[in-house]
């Protein structure tokens, strides 16, 4: 394959200042509807970057669970990577790609926990089978064989037997609290149309970016 020849032209139209919002995080959930209502795959996932202790960076995908606060909130195993690193420098960002709408946000700012309370109740509405993992999983450690992991599963699955599932103490949310928050949207041409949040104070100061 010859990389250098595959391209594509962005024509699901631009993205007008009239059309913003006073708020970003309105704007967003305007966009993350229309993701959802497009039926794309995976409409929520976004790439979070973080620092790791090493000083390299790295990505991953994560699910949105929730827009409040001035942050965006995900979950994870406290003892993942990616928690590892948040816990030692809180810097870091998402980006929602939503590639079939000709559109992506980038959102950048520090994570901070959420209240065990609110773990505990979106813990409660996930599928067993999704809690059984939490509890099997001790997420980024090295494992022999998925056969291991799979025994661990059916261990937890007996341990549970009948009864409700508590949320481990090591499994949780973070919320990345947004300081600046940017939408694209493919132009034709390639002249892309970018608007970027920045928050100062109890507003939020927006330029339009060049392609």
């Amino acid at each position: 394959m010859n990389y250098a020849d595959y391209r594509r032209n962005y024509v699901l139209g631009g993205l007008d200042s009239d059309r913003l919002t006073e708020s970003p995080f309105e704007l967003f959930t305007q966009w993350q509807q229309q993701a959802i209502d497009a039926a794309l795959k995976d409409p929520t996932a976004a790439a979070l970057a973080t620092i790791e202790p090493s000083g390299n960076l790295w990505q991953r995908m994560v699910l949105l669970k929730k827009v409040s606060q001035g942050g965006f909130v995900f979950f994870t195993n406290y003892a993942s990577n990616k928690a590892r690193a948040l816990t030692i420098d809180a810097r870091s960002s998402l980006l929602f790609p939503w590639n079939e709408l000709d559109r992506q946000v980038t959102v950048t700012g520090v994570v901070e926990k959420i209240a065990a309370r609110e773990s505990d109740d979106y813990f409660a509405r996930r599928p067993r089978e999704s809690q059984l993992g939490a509890w099997a999983s001790s997420q980024s450690n090295p494992i022999a064989s998925r056969a291991h992991l799979v025994s661990a599963y059916e261990k937890v699955a007996q341990r549970f037997e009948g009864e409700d599932i508590p949320r481990p103490s090591h499994w949780g949310g973070f919320r990345l609290v947004a300081r600046e928050i940017e939408f694209w949207q493919g132009g034709e041409h390639r002249l892309h149309d970018r608007f970027r949040y920045v928050a100062n104070n109890d507003t939020w100061q927006v330029t339009r970016l060049q392609p």
